[in-house]
Parts: structure tokens; C-alpha cells; sequence
């Protein structure tokens, strides 16, 4: 029907189900502020940050907590050099997976040693997965033997990684 509210694309979505969050709250120059120094520097102090941002310490402590309270500060983390880690061997692994069997498939490729990033994609294939082995025989098994046994997953495919670079925050 042309009058049906329910098949209007502009309506509001509801919130996912797996996500409890509240929406978040618009960032203004400051929080953007924050952000780009703590991406440069995890482990810059309170003091640091409201120095550089030119706001009290108690404001910047605020500020850093209700980035954290609403999601958009998702934790604190080191960069790793992969291959000086121990992992020599890196691929993006591509997955045709069966129609709305995502969070199934996601919750078992979060089992699975190795994947630091999935997505879920648009295109000729669902999911993208970066992954960090040992080296490609640890590849091989992880490709071969652990994802593809994953009923859901139809197929898959492996482009190597030859050469990383973290990019550096924006300025």
C-alpha cells in the first residue's frame, strides 16, 4: 500500500537488538579533539589531554568518560607490528555466507584464533575477516579446517597480505 508508514525507507529504525547503548550524543570540536589525540596516544594522562584541548581537567575527564559511557571510545589498545609479534603470516579472507546466518557465523569466527577484524559487507561476498597466523601452514588450517566447516559458510576466499602500514591518526 502507498499510504503504509511500515514501508517507508525514511522511517526510524529501531535501535539493533544487540545493541542495549543509548544513541550516542553529537561530538562537538572538543570530543573530536579528544578522539584524535587519544588514537595518536592511548596512554596520554588526563592532564595532557586538557592541556592540549585547552579545557579543565575535570572537563576533559568527563568528557573522556562519557565517550567511553556512550560507545564511541570503544577501549584502549596498542598498534602491533604482526610479523615481529610472531605472526608471519597475514590474509583479508572473503566468506559467501548462508542468507541471515550473520550472527550465528559472527559469534563463530569470534571463537577462532588469529581474526582481529570481521565486517559485514555489501558486494560479491558478506564478510571480510583480516586474520594473523603464525605463518601459512597456520593459515591453511585456519582457512580450510576452521572456517570452512562452519556450516553457514559457502565459500571463501584468501588474498595474502605482503606489506602492512598502520595509518597514523589525522593531525
Amino acid at each position: 500500500m502507498a499510504n503504509d508508514p511500515s514501508r517507508d525507507v525514511h522511517q526510524a529504525q529501531p535501535d539493533q537488538p544487540d545493541d542495549p547503548r543509548p544513541p550516542a550524543r553529537p561530538l562537538d570540536a572538543i570530543d573530536r579533539d579528544i578522539l584524535r589525540l587519544l588514537r595518536s596516544d592511548g596512554r596520554a594522562s588526563i592532564r595532557s589531554v586538557a592541556e592540549r584541548v585547552h579545557v579543565s581537567r575535570a572537563n576533559a575527564y568527563a568528557r573522556i568518560n562519557r565517550l567511553i559511557d556512550d560507545g564511541v571510545i570503544r577501549g584502549f589498545s596498542a598498534r602491533v607490528d604482526q610479523e615481529r609479534a610472531g605472526h608471519g603470516a597475514s590474509a583479508y579472507i572473503t566468506l559467501k555466507i548462508v542468507q541471515d546466518s550473520w550472527r550465528s557465523v559472527r559469534e563463530r569466527l569470534r571463537e577462532l584464533p588469529g581474526v582481529s577484524h570481521m565486517a559485514l559487507v555489501s558486494g560479491d561476498f558478506d564478510v571480510l575477516l583480516l586474520v594473523h597466523t603464525s605463518d601459512n601452514r597456520a593459515l591453511r588450517d585456519l582457512v580450510l579446517t576452521r572456517i570452512q566447516s562452519i556450516p553457514e559458510v559457502l565459500s571463501t576466499r584468501t588474498l595474502l597480505v605482503f606489506e602492512e602500514t598502520d595509518l597514523d591518526p589525522e593531525p
